[in-house]
């Protein structure tokens, strides 16, 4: 590994949480059954284990030989819980970011307060974070990340071309799924505010998803306009219920 993982971003250094304190280190999607259960949702919310599996080592096939890139543009990049040696800004020129997935299964929102968060979707282009995993903890660090992220059929992975200031790079990425019945791609602008105000689960709010996610772009210096009026949009939401 390289002695600093953040020297090409030494301003990300306290904004992204140490992966081995990561709560999804240790997560195993089973956790969410009994959650589920509660709230009357049908037992097949999940990936099968061995479904998940069959489908990370399907796109690692060919791809363990050398250093693998994952592409962060949600919570991952705060909280990637995936060791990694480099991290560096990056573009993904065929994708945008859209508040598409509405969480009512208990994440950052509830079926009584369903919140919203990013899905990364076919489109014009999304700046956000790579990260390096070196290829000798390759299966561990993965197998970490799908659980994390292939707990359900929202998010499909896939390998995209990313732009970096070295060059153009392969990076491994969860892109919506719009069979998924989280995946709303038409939600109207005024649902992802009040689910963006409103929504709280067992992971926080939604509020405070898109707040990191505004925070990131400061310190990078990146200008995303559809981050900052939905947070901007959302506050004026919740300041509104606080004045009645």
């Amino acid at each position: 590994m390289t002695p600093d993982p953040f020297q090409h971003h030494p301003e990300l250094r306290a904004l992204i949480h140490d992966p081995l304190e990561s709560y999804f280190r240790t997560f195993e999607p089973s956790e969410f059954d009994e959650v589920m259960k509660a709230n009357n949702i049908p037992p097949d919310w999940r990936q099968p284990d061995a479904q998940r599996e069959a489908l990370r080592c399907q796109l690692l096939e060919g791809r363990r030989d050398e250093d693998l890139w994952i592409f962060a543009y949600g919570s991952l990049m705060w909280d990637p819980a995936i060791r990694f040696s480099e991290v560096r800004r990056a573009h993904a020129p065929n994708h945008v970011r859209r508040f598409i997935l509405k969480d009512n299964f208990g994440a950052r929102g509830s079926p009584g307060r369903p919140g919203v968060m990013a899905a990364l979707d076919e489109g014009e282009g999304c700046d956000g974070l790579i990260f390096r995993i070196p290829k000798e903890i390759i299966e561990e660090e993965t197998i970490i990340l799908w659980k994390r992220e292939r707990i359900g059929p929202a998010y499909i992975e896939t390998a995209i071309p990313v732009e970096t200031d070295i060059g153009t790079l392969e990076a491994v990425t969860f892109v919506a799924n719009h069979e998924a019945d989280n995946i709303h791609p038409d939600l109207c602008w005024e649902d992802q505010v009040q689910c963006c105000a409103t929504g709280v689960g067992r992971r926080g709010s939604s509020f405070d998803y898109v707040a990191n996610l505004a925070g990131h772009f400061t310190a990078m210096g990146i200008d995303d306009p559809d981050v900052s009026a939905l947070l901007s949009a959302a506050q004026a939401y919740r300041d509104g219920l606080a004045a009645e």
